[in-house]
């Protein structure tokens, strides 16, 4: 898998920038507001997949 990380700061370093800040700030805090979960790394290992790129509607077997 390519080192997605290292290509976004290439094309936008601004927001490579921002979400390593996202990041620190979610590692180094706690955090109080049950809304605001985290999730594994393997969660976002996936939604960071092309898994992306798939759109799917309805429920299976009863789309359109």
């Amino acid at each position: 898998m390519p080192n997605r990380s290292s290509q976004l700061s290439r094309q936008d370093p601004e927001v490579a920038a921002a979400l390593a800040s996202e990041a620190r700030r979610q590692r180094d805090g706690i955090e109080l507001i049950a809304s605001e979960n985290y999730v594994s790394e393997a969660v976002l290992e996936a939604q960071g997949s092309v898994l992306t790129n798939k759109y799917a509607e309805g429920l299976p077997g009863r789309r359109y």
